[in-house]
Formats: structure tokens, sequence, C-alpha cells
């Protein structure tokens, strides 16, 4: 450690720290991505300093004229990282003092570097909430785009990865709409929840000085100050909130990429993949891989795993602020980093993917999807008591599977030898096109109820 750095920590240290001591201590690696909080939040103290009378004015400009150019410094040139500075703080009063000379020395007044990282760390994740929210407006555009167009596009229903009902394509994008549209919820209570500035409360017990802190949270767009001073330099509970609504994210993109994955395969055909999105093989000239939606899929596990790493290094610390909270930068930078690439990733796909109706079609009719629609004909046109339903559908079931057809390619006569009550208009209720537009109850499958459902969808992005 270098004599200067000694003297930013005040002259209770005699001599330098060891080599792998300034290895494990330094920050800077990573801080450095909050230089941007760091200045801003640095230029709102000093102000409130010089309003309080506790610094004069002509110390302030010139430590706020040092923190622009500074600020333009980096923006052009970056970081020069020195670890025996240890982290973002430190680099930015440095090299305030080589612009500025000791007045730099008096930005620090009645903060300490403990509140300073707690504000710049808020600012920074009330940021990654902003931008996820607004990637997430342009999936869900995505989404919508391609439901208008396949608002009437039949495809089998799902459960258990088997045919249940049939759906159309635009009723079944529209639910990933709707999880993204409690995404960006969580996002939007988590930026409110930590939307309180730390700025002020010193190392943990807050400072004698006159300081103003709602000037300052007011300058950096807080709705205040924090209202204890251990708990505004002691939890990271923000980055949680954070890093929870991001794995919901994932966990919902994931899900979407692994539909786009079964889709693309041969033994589906539901979708095209376009070459923006795949990939080849270097073996195999045929393959077209959908390696895009695969890492989506596996980039979901590395958020979560964020997650975990975060509530695992606060899970046991006691108030105030711990060194252990040196971890908390790295696993959220990662976690927003991969988020917006999924984010951009999904939307892009969702945009370009060449969907196939016609192999949707023929699943939707094969998978004998139109059963349950047989025994709600029973139940409502001939009184058969659902039970009883359930168990004559299922006999027409599995006479088509006996002989390889579909329901709709019985005859009356096969529907009439299981049940005499079986006729024309039992056979109608068989047809995958019936089956969807029947469903007609709000937020059904049926054409029309996708397109209120769309029209929804475009009232909520416009008022967002």
């Amino acid at each position: 450690m270098s004599e200067d750095a000694n003297k930013m920590w005040g002259g209770r240290f005699k001599s330098a720290a060891h080599k792998v001591m300034q290895t494990i201590n330094a920050s800077i690696s990573f801080d450095k991505h909050l230089w941007r909080q760091d200045i801003a939040a640095s230029k709102a103290h000093v102000a409130m300093l010089a309003k309080q009378g506790i610094i004069e004015d002509e110390a302030a400009q010139r430590i706020a004229d040092g923190l622009d150019r500074i600020a333009a410094e980096y923006a052009r040139d970056g970081i020069s990282e020195d670890p025996s500075l240890e982290d973002i703080h430190m680099h930015v009063e440095a090299r305030l003092t080589e612009l500025i000379g000791p007045d730099a020395g008096r930005l620090h007044t009645a903060r300490s570097r403990n509140d300073q990282v707690a504000t710049d760390f808020r600012l920074f994740v009330r940021d990654a909430c902003d931008e996820a929210d607004a990637q997430l407006a342009s999936f869900q555009e995505a989404l919508v785009n391609r439901a208008e167009a396949h608002a009437g596009t039949i495809m089998p229903g799902f459960t258990h990865l088997q045919s249940g009902q049939p759906v159309t394509l635009g009723h079944h994008l529209l639910a990933y709409f709707e999880m993204a549209a409690r995404d960006r919820s969580r996002f939007a209570d988590a930026r409110k929840r930590m939307n309180l500035c730390p700025l002020g409360a010193a190392a943990l017990a807050g400072t004698s000085y006159p300081i103003d802190r709602d000037a300052t949270a007011s300058a950096l767009g807080f709705d205040g100050p924090a209202r204890n001073s251990i708990d505004a330099v002691s939890d990271r509970d923000f980055a949680l909130d954070y890093l929870m609504a991001a794995s919901a994210c994932a966990l919902h993109l994931s899900r979407l990429a692994e539909e786009i994955v079964i889709w693309a395969s041969q033994p589906y055909g539901f979708v095209k993949l376009p070459d923006a999105w795949s990939t080849g093989s270097s073996i195999m000239p045929q393959k077209r891989n959908p390696d895009a939606a695969e890492l989506v899929r596996g980039h979901s596990g590395r958020i979560l795993g964020t997650l975990v790493s975060m509530a695992t290094m606060l899970k046991g610390l006691p108030l105030a602020y711990a060194k252990d909270l040196q971890n908390d930068k790295p696993p959220l930078f990662e976690a927003r980093e991969l988020l917006t690439l999924c984010l951009e990733a999904m939307g892009g796909m969702v945009a370009d993917l060449e969907f196939v109706p016609g192999a949707m079609l023929a699943a939707a009719r094969a998978g004998h999807a139109t059963a349950t629609d047989l025994a709600d004909w029973l139940v409502r046109e001939q009184d058969v008591p659902f039970r009883e339903a359930h168990h004559i559908a299922g006999a027409v079931v599995a006479a088509a599977e006996a002989r390889s057809l579909t329901l709709e390619d019985l005859s009356i006569g096969d529907l009439k030898a299981i049940d005499g009550r079986l006729d024309e208009a039992a056979l109608k209720a068989l047809g995958v096109e019936s089956s969807v537009a029947s469903r007609d109850s709000f937020g059904g499958t049926a054409p029309d109820q996708v397109r209120m459902q769309i029209k929804a969808a475009r009232d909520y992005l416009a008022r967002r």
C-alpha cells in the first residue's frame, strides 16, 4: 500500500498492507461500474454542504468542477485501476486531490464510504429496474404484434406436454405477455421500496454536522432520506428485490425459450428458426440449432444463482456495515448484464420467428384434443352427468386410437356404436375450429376473446 493510500485512511496505520490483503480488499475491478452514481452523489453532497454553510462556496465550486472533469475523463478514457486505492470512492477522491489540492478532502465531510456506497448502489439498482422495465415493454410489444397476426391460428394446448385442448397461437403468446406484466410490476415494486436515500447516515450513527438530508435525497431523485441510519448502511434487501424480480423474469423467459426449442424440433415443426437466431453444426450440414433460445434457458440458472449468492452472503451479518457487503455488487452486475441480454434475445426471436400454422393445426387434430368438447356436448345437450360423459368421450378416443384415426375422422355410425345419444351435432363438436370458437369465456382462447385481450394489452402498453 502506498503512503498516499494510507493518508486516505488517516493516521491509525503505520505500515503497508500485505499484498494479498491489498488484492482481497480491493473492489475497484467491479465497483468502477458505479462511477457515474458516485460522482452524482458527491455533487449532491457537496452542494448541500455549501448550502448549509459547512464548507465555503468557493471550495464547493472547485470540488464540483473537479468532479465534472473526472466524469469527462472516465467517460472518455475509462478508469485507470489502482488496487491500493481499493474502490471507486477512493479513486475519485485521489484524482480530485490531484486536480484541486487539499480542498478535495472537504468532500468527505459528514459522510462515510458506508453511506456513500449504499447510495451509489441504490442509484445503480434503481436504474437497472428502469432498464428492465423498458426492455420488458419491448418484449411485450413483440408478443402482442405476433399474437395479433395469429389470433385465429390453431395449435394444440398442452398439459404435461400432452395434447390437452386446442388453443390459438395468439392466446398462447399472450400468456407470456401477462407474465411479463407481472415481472414489470415486481421491478416497479422493488424500485418504489428502494427509493430512500442513505446519504447522510455516515458510518452508521448519522452525523453531528447540520446537514440537510432531504436536499440530497431530492437532488438524487429519491422520495426522501432513509429513516434509520443503521439500516441505511447495512441492508441490501433492495438488491435482493431486484434479483428476485430478475430471477422470476428469467424463469419466464426460460419457459418460452424451452418451448421455442421444442417447437423448432423436426417432430414438432411449429416454427422455423431464422438465421439470425440460430447456428449450424461443425459436422452435420443439415443442422439449424436453437442456440439463442438454449442460452437464454441456461442463463436463467446463472441469474437464479446470483440471488442465492446474495441471500447467502447477507443471511448472517450483524448490524451495521461489514466488509462482506463488498460482495453485493458482482452478483447484481452479472444478473443485470445477463437479463439485459436475455430480454434482447427473446424479444428479437419472438419478432423474427416463422410460425408454421399447418403443422400446428395438424398436431391439434392429431392429439384427440377435442375429447373434452364431446364430453361437454353430452352434458349440455343430452343432460348426461359429467363423469358419465367423460367415460363416453374416453371410449370414443379409444375407438379412434384403435383405428389410427383422429376424432374428426370418425363417422356417425362409429359414434352411435359407442352411445346412441351421439349424433351429427356431436360430430361437429369434435372439430378443432368449433372447439376453439366455443371457448369464448372471458380470458378464453376464442379468436374474438384473443382480440379483446390484444386490445387490452395495447391499452396497457400505452399507459406504461
